[in-house]
């Protein structure tokens, strides 16, 4: 089926390499579990397998691996159940150093409707160079014909999250000495160091076509958090939480949440078509734990148009997210910022949390496009415009920041569209790196 000659095989051999070294190379986003409303599986067998996806003339990274080690093995069958899968959980970055760990993998699909989505689970444990620890169980539970999802994961870890200060990039230069210390025109990093905990349950309803309404619990606490900063004046997190009341080595962000979504996407993990959008409302209490009251609105919005009837993949995909806080105080780990969206994706070339405010907004586009006609490899270009507010008087879409660059996706599993995403990215103040992912960014 395929040619067998010595360069080819020479190029496959190094094309797997090239991808079991990608992740250790790679520059990434790192954050919890995402919380979605989609089944988010790397083997799904079924889901997705549209007529016009043309599966037969498609090669992807099975493909490849048993073109490799059993060259004289018959096709693999779409018809194959879902099972448990273990990979190694390998990456790095500036921020978090060499990463070394494993993740496993569990996909079902109940009942017997072929409509309903896969469920899914996943836990991950992995160390880094620099001493932080990560630890993770999730799951994605579709009901039989959709009609209930349930959304949960549990973290523990040890944490370094890096700081550049509150705002878009601009500092006041009339300002106190404070106020710039807080907007960090130098962007100097800071490291905050502390213990990291999450619980969070959500039960979405299909209560109509392609809408669901979903109401659910977080706690997220943080606990041992140093910044060096002893006199609360010293570091932006520090004159934040002296500013706003929170302590400087602890607090809990306890609340309820409440979302809306709709969506007509023909796939979740690459879609061709079709729309995604996801209104929610986060209110955090002090009587179920929380250090400060809080509301804070999220909306997510993305549309993707198909550009080509002859080749589908050829898509032009859009996407804003926003987050707002209503009123109260939420602390200054978790404010909405860069990659804070809820995949941790957003804001390709800068680093998690590099510009936030209590209201920030993300606008991206990306053109995809193949460039085998086996489908194995395609294209991409992107650029993003992020805007925040800060405290002394820049506001919301007032100065914005953009980010932008190309990459390549490897078809990895052609039944469920799933991509393996290797990015390079551009952005202001000297920022850039790889940032390596399965499926795209949004």
């Amino acid at each position: 089926m395929y040619p067998k000659s010595t360069y080819n095989t020479l190029f496959k051999w190094l094309m797997m390499l090239a991808l079991i070294a990608a992740p250790a190379l790679a520059f990434s986003q790192a954050g919890p579990p995402a919380d979605s409303l989609k089944a988010d599986s790397i083997h799904a067998k079924k889901y997705g397998a549209k007529s016009n996806d043309n599966l037969k003339g498609q090669f992807d990274f099975g493909d490849l691996t048993r073109d490799i080690l059993h060259p004289h093995k018959k096709v693999d069958s779409l018809h194959k159940s879902s099972g448990i899968t273990v990979v190694p959980n390998i990456a790095a970055n500036p921020t978090i150093g060499a990463q070394l760990g494993i993740k496993a993998v569990a996909g079902v699909r109940l009942g017997n409707d072929p409509k309903t989505l896969l469920s899914v689970a996943a836990t991950s444990a992995s160390i880094t160079s620099k001493g932080i620890i990560y630890f993770y169980v999730n799951h994605n539970i579709f009901t039989p014909g959709n009609k209930w999802n349930f959304q949960g994961n549990i973290v523990a870890a040890k944490t370094v999250t890096p700081d550049y200060g509150l705002g878009i990039g601009s500092a006041d230069p009339d300002g106190s000495k404070t106020d710039k210390i807080l907007a960090d025109g130098t962007h100097k990093a800071y490291a905050i160091h502390s213990m990291y905990y999450n619980i969070r349950e959500k039960v979405y309803k299909n209560i109509g076509k392609n809408f669901f309404v979903g109401a659910g619990m977080s706690f997220e606490v943080r606990r041992n958090i140093n910044a060096k900063d002893s006199t609360g004046t010293a570091t932006p997190s520090g004159v934040y939480n002296t500013e706003h009341g929170f302590p400087k080595d602890h607090y809990s962000a306890d609340g309820f949440l409440f979302n809306v979504a709709y969506t007509t996407r023909d796939n979740p993990n690459r879609a061709y078509k079709g729309v995604y959008f996801d209104a929610g409302v986060r209110i955090n209490q002090t009587w179920v734990g929380s250090t400060k009251n809080s509301v804070q609105f999220t909306t997510d919005l993305r549309k993707y148009i198909s550009l080509s009837d002859a080749s589908p993949e050829t898509v032009l995909a859009l996407w804003n997210w926003g987050s707002y806080l209503a009123s109260g105080d939420i602390p200054y780990l978790e404010l909405p910022g860069t990659a804070r969206d809820g995949s941790f994706r957003s804001g390709r070339g800068y680093t998690s949390q590099y510009f936030k405010g209590t209201q920030f907004n993300d606008t991206e586009a990306e053109f995809r496009f193949p460039i085998l006609a086996n489908k194995f490899l395609s294209g991409v270009a992107f650029g993003s415009m992020q805007t925040a507010n800060d405290e002394h008087g820049t506001k919301l879409f007032q100065v914005f920041q953009p980010g932008y660059g190309a990459g390549l996706r490897v078809l990895f599993n052609k039944a469920t569209r799933t991509n393996l995403a290797l990015d390079y990215a551009f952005g202001k103040y000297g920022n850039k790196g790889f940032f390596l992912n399965l499926n795209e960014s949004f």
